[in-house]
């Protein structure tokens, strides 16, 4: 096993795992940015070292500078949490050529998995079912233009490289092609460094579904479940539930094995997603895989009691996994709910929810300063219970007891949504937001009003 891990993130992730390896007995070194020098991470850490400046280019993307530090403190491995590095293959392949081991897949896989197109072919060649789409890299608007007309409208372009929603513009007929074409790869070239593009038949309000996956180095690939990802806004998920309520008991087995032969094909190790869109009549396409560990996972931990950062250790370090298919059992029911800022500031006070079934992970302390340099997230609410309308009425319960004073967030926003009828039946889908959030945000304010009076 290890003996020092260098973790090469911030804010909840990074604590997250700090806990994990005290656990463990592995010692922990975290690299942070000048903003982040009084962060519970850095606190936590048996060691620490500032890194850059606020900006995320000039810290935690530098990577010479993290491979630098690993080396000096002796560190045996990296953790990249999620977000930042955490699918660079290029600094998974920096991590192998010296000698420390990158806690997450080979940079091979990263890049064959990355590459969008190059893993939609690979899962065709697999029989796993995608969208329909091109078949090659998409390189000019002339070439769009003919694929889109083969698809037929509406379509999606997405960049091959990209993630979290940027590089990705919908299409609903051929008058918008050309300008949601070329400010898609003007995106992608930004954000990614890449122009590839390629193109799918854009399925209709599907269902945005996430298998959680354990795969170690000798071939063991085991499901964890699937979890229901589909409340978004603008491609960034905002809420999160195990199992999905709903799904056929079929389609939840047939899932579950698309996702285990996805990572087979592709040889993967370590936690992982495999993501699918469903459509109005269950039926399921693979978009992508995730070659990390997600925001989410711990909607899974809850109804699992399985350990993934644990897990990710331990496969990294070359061990079996301990665990296998016919013992992993899904107990009930959980939901995470995002919390984030909508604007920087400092937390002048602080409570978060306690009791039965909750958990929170949080960076947050009364006094934290929120900056603008970084993704808005501050908290994710867990809960977890026998059934899911007990779990809601938990969540419920858990909002009301959070307050979060100094900054304005989403709570509001998020507590109004557990009341919404759609919400409570189950019946949402991607398109949930941009129906229904100005009805939401009209009961919220209504509710604000009244509470004045």
């Amino acid at each position: 096993m290890f003996k020092r891990i260098l973790i090469a993130n911030r804010g909840e992730i990074a604590l997250r795992i700090v806990r994990c390896c005290r656990e463990m007995d592995i010692e922990t070194v975290v690299v942070y940015s000048t903003a982040d020098k009084d962060s519970l991470a850095v606190m936590g850490a048996n060691d620490s070292v500032c890194i850059g400046p606020e900006k995320a280019g000039q810290s935690y993307l530098n990577q010479d500078a993290i491979i630098q530090v690993a080396l000096s403190k002796k560190c045996d491995a990296i953790h990249p949490g999620y977000g930042f590095l955490s699918e660079n293959a290029e600094f998974a392949k920096k991590c192998e050529e010296n000698g420390i081991e990158f806690i997450g897949p080979s940079a091979d896989i990263i890049r064959k998995m990355g590459d969008k197109q190059a893993a939609r072919k690979l899962m065709i060649e697999n029989g796993v079912t995608v969208v329909p789409g091109s078949k090659e890299l998409v390189n000019s608007y002339e070439e769009a233009e003919k694929v889109a007309d083969e698809l037929g409208y509406p379509v999606l372009i997405k960049a091959s490289a990209g993630g979290g929603g940027r590089g990705m513009r919908r299409v609903w007929k051929k008058e918008e092609l050309k300008t949601g074409f070329e400010t898609a790869r003007t995106e992608s070239e930004t954000a990614f460094a890449s122009g590839d593009m390629y193109i799918e038949k854009l399925i209709l309000n599907p269902r945005h579904i996430e298998v959680q996956i354990l795969a170690d180095k000798f071939g063991n690939v085991v499901s964890l479940g699937e979890r229901n990802c589909s409340i978004q806004r603008n491609n960034q998920k905002m809420l999160e539930e195990t199992p999905c309520f709903g799904l056929s008991e079929k389609t939840r087995e047939e899932l579950s094995g698309m996702a285990v032969k996805a990572a087979k094909a592709c040889g993967y190790y370590s936690a992982g997603t495999v993501e699918f869109v469903l459509d109005e009549d269950d039926k399921y396409y693979f978009i992508e895989m995730n070659t990390r560990i997600q925001v989410e996972h711990p909607v899974t931990e809850a109804v699992t009691d399985i350990d993934l950062i644990r897990q990710q250790i331990r496969i990294a370090a070359g061990q079996k996994l301990d665990i296998t298919q016919d013992e992993i059992e899904i107990r009930g029911h959980a939901v995470e709910c995002r919390i984030c800022a909508l604007r920087p500031g400092k937390i002048s006070y602080l409570h978060f929810p306690q009791g039965f079934g909750v958990r929170v992970d949080s960076h947050l302390f009364t006094g934290y300063e929120v900056t603008p340099y970084y993704d808005p997230m501050i908290a994710k609410i867990i809960v977890r219970g026998r059934t899911r309308i007990e779990v809601l009425k938990r969540l419920r319960r858990a909002l009301e007891e959070t307050v979060i004073e100094g900054i304005e967030t989403n709570l509001g926003f998020m507590y109004v949504l557990t009341y919404h009828p759609e919400f409570i039946k189950g019946n949402y889908n991607t398109g949930f937001y941009e129906k229904e959030h100005v009805k939401i945000e009209t009961w919220l304010a209504e509710g604000r009003e009244n509470a004045d009076k």
